[in-house]
């Protein structure tokens, strides 16, 4: 059998193809487009509700004697349609508000173009790439919890990063109910409020009402480790969001992922609760010195008093911020943090 190779295209062609589909994808008829959400992300792919529906709706075509019903999805509000995207659009995520087209006779939908976004949560991946998350953010709630043992470092990283997209933040402690009385973690929000956080406590099965009240009408975005109880909050919150729950692992006392793509999930009249993927780690090296100061205002307060203009803040006698941390101006561990931000950064310049 002879094998057939496979051609490859030169860059002429290459242009040539790319630009043909641009102006098919530009001379799509866009009187019919809707309005939609983006709730879920699956690669290629997409989840999108209908915000709109058809000024003169689509008509079921009537089946002829003997053959079978034809396959037909009506476009409803609030429907859910798995969505391709044109190929000139950027990279969507969950939240983002869309225009789009729907096929009734195949259930299936194209998104057309996207709306300008209010504020995008980004992170970068393994592969050394920013990744967006999430759009159209208000509030971002960073939710821990006595177990898994919170980290203080992820938690000012999540800090940088809501600082960074200008989304207001609130720290939210799980499961208050397995607290001691001398709990660290009393101290740790003790000192997030201090530095003027928002924060707020719930208890395992417990009432939720103070939560709910503070989350309606905004689009939230939970974040954390996994095992804290974000996906058990959003089902205690919105009792039919069918999320997976998990069980912390008795032999690692972390967390097991559970949630593998971010989901948005209405809540009341105008909210709706983010989901993503529980992390551990949470990278900030695409950050520049300036945007990681503007996570830690106690600190960027003090910038520019130390006796060296170069200084590194680690061992110089004259430093201002070494000097606040001593008195207790600045909380040790907060610097700390700082300082292992800025030399993961540094170093990540230095490879580029």
């Amino acid at each position: 059998m002879a094998l057939i190779r496979k051609r490859r295209l030169t860059e002429q062609q290459q242009r040539r193809i790319q630009k043909q589909q641009q102006t098919r994808q530009q001379d799509m008829d866009t009187s019919s487009d809707l309005e939609g959400l983006v709730v879920q992300h699956y690669g290629r792919q997409l989840e999108v509700q209908a915000l709109s529906v058809p000024d003169v709706p689509s008509i079921k075509p009537e089946a002829r004697n003997g053959e079978p019903e034809a396959a037909w999805k009506p476009v409803e509000i609030g429907s859910i349609w798995r969505c391709h995207t044109r190929t000139n659009l950027e990279l969507l995520v969950t939240g983002d508000r869309v225009k789009w087209q729907a096929d009734p006779n195949t259930g299936l939908g194209i998104i057309t173009a996207i709306h300008p976004r209010t504020s995008l949560l980004t992170r970068p991946n393994r592969y050394h790439k920013v990744k967006p998350v999430a759009a159209n953010i208000s509030l971002i709630v960073i939710v821990f919890a006595p177990l898994p043992e919170p980290a203080p470092t992820l938690i000012d990283r999540y800090l940088v990063a809501c600082a960074d997209a200008d989304i207001p933040a609130l720290l939210l402690l799980n499961k208050a109910d397995l607290l001691q009385p001398d709990d660290p973690i009393l101290q740790l929000t003790a000192e997030y409020q201090s530095l003027g956080y928002e924060v707020m406590q719930c208890q395992s099965d417990g009432d939720l009402n103070g939560l709910i009240q503070r989350l309606d009408g905004e689009t939230v975005a939970l974040v954390g480790q996994s095992g804290v109880g974000k996906s058990s909050l959003i089902n205690a919150i919105v009792p039919d969001a069918a999320q997976k729950t998990n069980i912390i692992s008795e032999n690692s006392a972390l967390g097991q992922h559970t949630t593998t793509s971010t989901r948005l999930i209405g809540f009341g009249e105008n909210g709706a609760l983010i989901d993503s993927p529980g992390i551990r780690e949470f990278g900030l090296w695409h950050l520049d010195m300036e945007k990681i100061e503007k996570g830690f205002p106690e600190i960027s307060d003090r910038i520019g008093y130390c006796q060296y203009r170069n200084c590194t803040h680690t061992h110089e006698r004259q430093c201002a911020l070494k000097q606040a941390a001593a008195s207790g101006e600045i909380l040790p561990r907060r610097l700390n943090s700082y300082l292992q931000l800025i030399e993961e950064i540094t170093e990540a310049q230095q490879k580029n």
